[in-house]
C-alpha cells in the first residue's frame, strides 16, 4: 500500500485499526522512512528531556494526535489547529514515551503488608 494523500492514508490506517493490524503500519516503509526523517531532523534528541534541560537519545517518534483517534494524520509531521501549524511527530526516549502514554503511572494496589494498629 502506498497512500499518497491524507484521505488515502486515513482509510488505509483505519482499515488496519479495524482489522486489529495496526502493527503493519508501524513496520511499513512509509512510516519507517518518516520516523527516521523525524529522528534525524531533531538530531535524535528526546524533546521532553530537552525541555527539562538534559540530553537523552530518542528512540521513538510519538504522534501528538494519536493514530487510533486521527488515522488521517498518521503520516503528517504537522497539523493545523485554529489556524496554527502544530507539530504532530516528536522524538522521545523510551521512558518519556511510556510516561506520555501513561504506562509508567504508579499502581495503586493493596499494600504489601496490612496495617494493624
Amino acid at each position: 500500500m502506498n497512500p499518497c494523500n491524507s484521505g488515502e492514508v486515513g482509510r488505509w490506517v483505519q482499515s488496519l485499526i479495524d482489522g486489529n493490524k495496526l502493527h503493519d503500519f508501524y513496520v511499513s516503509s512509509l512510516w519507517l522512512r518518516l520516523r527516521a526523517e523525524v529522528l534525524l531532523e531533531f538530531k535524535y534528541e528526546c524533546q521532553h528531556c530537552k525541555e527539562r534541560g538534559y540530553y537523552k537519545r530518542a528512540d521513538t517518534v510519538h504522534h501528538i494526535q494519536y493514530v487510533r483517534k486521527h488515522p488521517s494524520l498518521a503520516l503528517s509531521k504537522v497539523y493545523v489547529f485554529q489556524g496554527k501549524e502544530i507539530r504532530n511527530l516528536i522524538p522521545l526516549c523510551h521512558a518519556c514515551h511510556e510516561m506520555v502514554h501513561g504506562y509508567r503511572k504508579k499502581k495503586k494496589g493493596k499494600p504489601l503488608t496490612e496495617e494493624r494498629w
